[in-house]
């Protein structure tokens, strides 16, 4: 059976990627084997490094706070730049040349800095031109650099995805008396929910990573950055690098899981609806359309 993509691999094909699986999966256990060995050799896995790990002290006193601080910068800064993201991506497809130019300056801006310099930029202000503490600045910096950057991202990821569905959505939304707003809000991005989301989850990846960055260089007492103290009074470099690296993994796993479940939950839900949008229904829609419209006017 072929794809879009790629035509199914016939059996020389197959016997070929088996030949090469193998292959890679045997170096690459060699390169275990070597690293282990050295490792070994250095006395890198002895009892005395590995005991603090067994001991709440590690845990209570560097990991879990340090952890605790990753989460709350990466949730802060998920919450803010995944809206702001939506926001410039649909500012990017408005009929208003005007909007269209603010919004893609900001993105193409935003995103052409690397994310350390934002982070970078962030302290300073925040140091000469605010009244933020010393101990809540590099949270601040942290969240405004890992925003200003992931949110000029995900607008793309947003434009992107909306772009891919077929114009027939549109077309066939306005012909039946749905207005843009309308258009977007119930016809184009539930849609584009569905194929955004793995480039969505990949972005927040990447956010809940480098938090890593704000305790390299500005000191934000992260994960990374309690590891460096740890380290430094229990004199286990190699083996707290290998236990922040697995819980780095075991937090990402947990986030691309739960994002992957949740895909498969609204690929199953559109499968099992069949709701189709009736002329009653359309009517309701341009009536509350009118009617809001109305009432700001009034307001205003």
């Amino acid at each position: 059976m072929s794809s879009v993509l790629y035509d199914t691999p016939g059996p020389r094909a197959r016997r070929r990627n088996l030949l090469l699986t193998v292959v890679f999966s045997v170096l690459f256990a060699l390169l275990l084997w070597w690293a282990w060995q050295k490792m070994d050799e250095k006395g890198q896995f002895t009892s005395a490094l590995w005991k603090p790990f067994t001991e709440s002290e590690a845990w209570t006193t560097y990991l879990l706070p340090g952890l605790a601080n990753t989460l709350k910068a990466a949730a802060l800064a998920m919450v803010i730049a995944l809206p702001l993201g939506a926001v410039f991506g649909i500012a990017r497809l408005s009929d208003h040349r005007w909007v269209r130019g603010v919004s893609g300056t900001v993105v193409e801006f935003f995103r052409a800095i690397p994310v350390l310099l934002l982070m970078l930029f962030a302290n300073e202000f925040y140091s000469r031109s605010t009244n933020v503490g010393s101990e809540d600045r590099p949270l601040y910096a942290v969240v405004t650099g890992l925003v200003l950057y992931n949110a000029a991202v995900l607008a793309e990821v947003v434009r992107a995805g909306i772009l891919s569905l077929p114009k027939g959505q549109t077309e066939a939304a306005y012909a039946i008396g749905l207005r843009k707003g309308q258009t977007m809000s119930s016809i184009l991005l539930p849609q584009a929910v569905t194929a955004m989301l793995p480039a969505i989850v990949s972005q927040l990846v990447v956010i809940v990573k480098d938090t890593a960055l704000g305790g390299v260089m500005i000191g934000f007492t992260e994960l990374l950055n309690s590891r460096g103290t740890l380290a430094a009074n229990y004199a286990n470099v190699i083996p707290s690098f290998i236990v922040v690296a697995v819980m780095f993994i075991v937090l990402n796993f947990i986030l691309t899981s739960f994002a992957s479940w949740l895909e498969r939950r609204l690929r199953r839900s559109k499968r099992s609806t069949g709701a189709v949008l009736g002329v009653e229904k359309v009517d309701e829609l341009n009536a509350a359309e009118v009617g809001g419209g109305f009432g700001s006017g009034a307001s205003a």
